[in-house]
C-alpha cells in the first residue's frame, strides 16, 4: 500500500484552532525558535491518525510536558534566601509551636527540607486550580545576581514578585501550571513521615495532569484514592453545559504499607438500626442474612423453626455455617426467627462486636462534610460578616482530613497553599477536641489584594494579612467556647519572612575592589540584620526545628540566646570578653555560634577554639 507524503508546514494560529477542530489530540505546545513556547502540532501522531497502518517510530507510556526537565532540576537548584522572624505579627511568640511563614513556597519549602525531612505527618494543599484566571509565576532562582535581575517583568522596582494571570489562551497554559506544581511536590514528599500522606483538592481542569504528575513523584502504588467533594447543595442554573457541583481530592501515602486511615465515627443513624426485639442481655443486636450465593451441598440442610416450620435456603443457595456450628448458635440465643418463631433463621450482630468506626468512603456529602458557602460564612463569621475570601474550604472538610490521616497527638501538618488557613483553624479545633498537641505550618505568597476589594478597603493589603489575621481570631473562638478544656491549647503563630540572605553579596571580581569598598565591607553580614535573623538563619543551616523555645539573657554587657535549652547558644555582639565564651562553654550547648566581628582579631578567634576543646569538646562551634 502507497502511504500518503506528509510535510511539515507552517501553519498560522487561525489554521492550528481549525486543526484542533478536527484532531484536538494532536495540537500541544513546543518551542518558538526564540526561547518561548507556541502552540504546535504533533505531526508524528498526525500522520499516525490518517494512516491505515502503524508507522514506524519510538513508543514510551509517559506523561510530559514542555519545561519537565526545567521543573525537576529546579528542585534540586541551591537558593540564597534565609527566613526572617517577625515577632510583632505573631502570637504568642515565646511558647507557640505553630508556623507561619510568608514567601513563595516553593523557596520555603527547599529552606525547610533540612528540619522537616521526614517529620510531617499530613499535608493539605490547595494549589491553584488552574481555571484561565490563577496567578502563575516564573519559577527561576537563579544564583547569579545580574542574571536574576534581568528576567524582564518577574520583579517590580521594588523587587518584589509580579503575577501573571494563567490565561487559556496561554500558549504554556497546562505546562506552566505542570512545571509550577512539580518540584513543589517533589519537596513535599520528602517531607512526609514514612507513614504520612498528602491530600490535594483539584478539580476537573488539572486533575488528570496531577494524577500524573503524583504518581510519577510519589509512586503510582502509593495511591489510595480519589475522593468526590459534593461542594454545592444546590445546581448551577446559570450553568453553559452541567452545574459543577463537586471537586476533588487525591490522596496518596508516603509508604502505602505503613500507612492505614484511621475509621469515621459511627452516626447515630447507623446505630439505631441496632435493636433489642427479645431484650437478650448483650444488648441492641440486628438480625443478618444466613445465607450465600456459594453453593456448598453440605451446607445445605433444613432447618425446622420454632413453629414447626421446615425451611430451606433458596435455590441455588446455602447457609453460611455447617449444621453442627448453627446449632450451638441456636443455644447461644444467636439465632432470630421472628417474632413469631416462624420466620427464616437470622444470626444476630451485636453492636459491641461490630467495630468502633466506619471505613472512609470516596464520596463526601456536603451535609457531612460543608460545602463552600459554608466556608465562605465561617470567614465571614470571624470577620464581622464581611466575606473576604471567595470559597474557602470548610473546617469540617479539612477535619474529615485531618481525621483519615491518622494523625498522632503532636504531628506536624503542613499546608503550603495556605489561602486562608483553615487547615490552622481545623488543627487547633481538633486539638481543642481531644486535648492533642498537633502543630501546623502554613505557607503563602503575599499575593496582593484587588485595591477595589472589601479586604483592601478593611486595610488588609495582602492575603498573608488575612490568614494570620483568621488564625488569631478563630483561636480565640475556640479557647472560649471550651475554655476549661483549651487551658494548654496552642493557638499561637511564629511569623517568619522569607527574604535575601543574611550575608553580603559579593559581585565584583578581585581587580575591582578598592580600599575604601573593603572597608566598608568589614562585616560580612548584612546591616539590617537583627539578634533574631542571625539566629534563625543558623537554626535552618543546622537543620533545626523553627518552633522551639528560645529566650535571651544578659551576660556581661552582651545578649546570650539559648534555643531549646542547650541545642544551641548564641552571641553576636562585638568583641564577646573571653568569660563570656567560658560561660557559654562551660554549660556544653551542642552548638554555639559566633560572629565574626565577636573577635577583634585573628588570635582571639583562634583562642575560641581552643576554649571549647578543653571546656566542651563535644560542641560544635560555628562563626558566621
Amino acid at each position: 500500500m502507497n502511504h500518503m507524503k506528509f510535510e511539515t508546514p507552517d501553519l498560522t494560529a487561525q489554521n492550528i484552532e481549525k486543526l484542533a477542530a478536527l484532531f484536538p489530540g494532536c495540537v500541544t505546545e513546543g518551542p518558538d525558535g526564540h526561547g518561548g513556547l507556541k502552540k504546535a502540532v504533533n505531526f508524528d501522531l498526525l500522520k499516525q491518525l490518517l494512516s491505515d497502518a502503524v508507522l514506524e517510530g519510538d513508543e514510551a507510556y509517559e506523561f510530559t510536558w514542555v519545561g519537565k526537565k526545567a521543573a525537576i532540576v529546579e528542585a534540586n537548584k541551591p537558593i540564597r534566601k534565609t527566613l526572617r522572624p517577625c515577632p510583632e505579627e505573631s502570637k504568642n511568640w515565646d511558647t507557640t509551636e505553630n508556623l507561619y511563614i510568608e514567601g513563595d513556597n516553593l523557596e520555603v519549602l527547599k529552606l525547610l527540607q533540612e528540619a522537616y525531612l521526614g517529620k510531617v505527618k499530613m499535608i493539605y494543599i490547595d494549589p491553584p486550580y488552574n481555571t484561565g484566571h490563577d496567578f502563575i509565576y516564573n519559577d527561576r532562582f537563579e544564583m547569579d545576581k545580574q542574571e536574576y535581575d534581568q528576567q524582564i517583568g518577574l520583579f517590580d522596582e521594588e523587587g518584589n514578585k509580579n503575577f501573571v494571570e494563567n490565561s487559556e489562551s496561554n500558549p504554556r497554559f497546562h505546562s506552566d501550571w505542570c512545571s509550577m506544581m512539580y518540584p513543589r511536590l517533589m519537596l513535599a514528599r520528602n517531607m512526609l513521615s514514612d507513614d504520612g500522606v498528602i491530600f490535594i483538592s483539584i478539580d476537573d481542569v488539572e486533575v488528570n495532569d496531577l494524577r500524573k504528575i503524583a504518581d510519577e513523584i510519589f509512586g503510582a502504588s502509593n495511591f489510595v484514592a480519589s475522593i468526590i467533594w459534593e461542594k454545592k447543595y444546590a445546581p448551577a442554573n446559570d450553568a453553559k453545559w452541567l452545574s459543577d457541583n463537586h471537586d476533588y481530592i487525591l490522596l496518596y501515602a508516603k509508604n502505602k504499607s505503613l500507612w492505614h486511615p484511621q475509621l469515621l465515627p459511627r452516626s447515630d443513624e447507623m446505630n439505631s438500626r441496632y435493636t433489642n426485639r427479645d431484650n437478650d442481655s448483650r444488648g441492641p443486636w440486628k438480625a443478618a442474612d444466613m445465607t450465600v450465593k456459594s453453593y456448598s451441598a453440605a451446607y445445605d440442610y433444613p432447618i425446622t423453626t420454632p413453629s414447626g416450620r421446615i425451611v430451606k435456603p433458596a435455590q441455588g443457595r446455602c447457609w453460611n455455617t455447617s449444621k453442627e456450628n448453627f446449632e450451638k448458635l441456636v443455644l447461644d440465643n444467636r439465632i432470630w426467627f421472628g417474632d413469631n418463631g416462624d420466620n427464616v433463621p437470622a444470626v444476630k450482630k451485636f453492636l459491641t462486636e461490630v467495630q468502633e468506626g466506619v471505613v472512609p468512603m470516596t464520596i463526601w456529602k456536603y451535609s457531612d462534610v460543608g460545602h463552600s458557602q459554608e466556608g465562605r460564612q465561617e470567614v465571614k463569621k470571624l470577620f464581622d460578616n464581611n466575606g473576604f475570601f471567595d470559597g474557602p474550604k470548610p473546617v469540617r472538610l479539612l477535619d474529615r482530613m485531618l481525621t483519615i490521616a491518622n494523625l498522632g497527638t503532636d504531628s506536624i501538618v503542613l499546608d503550603f497553599f495556605s489561602g486562608s488557613a483553615t487547615t490552622a483553624h481545623a488543627v487547633m479545633q481538633l486539638n481543642a477536641k481531644d486535648g492533642g498537641h498537633r502543630k501546623f505550618i502554613m505557607v503563602q505568597l503575599p499575593e496582593p489584594c484587588d485595591e477595589k476589594s472589601e479586604a483592601y478597603k478593611a486595610g488588609y493589603k495582602n492575603i498573608c494579612e488575612i490568614g494570620k489575621e483568621r488564625i488569631r481570631r478563630s483561636g480565640e473562638k475556640i479557647k472560649e467556647k471550651n475554655f476549661l478544656i483549651t487551658q494548654n491549647l496552642d493557638i499561637g503563630f511564629r511569623v517568619l519572612k522569607l527574604d535575601s540572605t543574611n550575608m553580603e553579596d559579593v559581585y565584583y571580581s578581585a581587580q575591582e575592589y578598592s580600599q575604601q569598598m573593603l572597608q566598608n565591607m568589614a562585616s560580612n553580614i548584612k546591616s539590617d540584620r537583627t539578634d533574631l535573623d542571625l539566629l534563625f538563619g543558623c537554626l535552618l543551616d543546622w537543620g533545626l526545628p523553627l518552633s522551639m523555645p528560645h529566650h535571651s539573657e544578659q551576660m556581661e554587657g552582651c545578649t546570650i540566646h539559648t534555643y531549646n535549652e542547650d541545642d544551641l547558644i548564641a552571641c553576636f555582639d562585638a568583641n564577646v570578653p573571653e568569660s563570656v565564651i567560658r560561660e557559654i562553654a562551660r554549660r556544653k550547648p551542642l552548638r554555639a555560634v559566633f560572629r565574626d566581628s565577636s573577635f577583634a582579631t585573628s588570635p582571639e578567634k583562634i583562642n575560641v577554639g581552643e576554649i571549647f576543646k578543653l571546656l566542651a569538646p563535644e560542641t560544635r562551634v560555628k562563626v558566621i
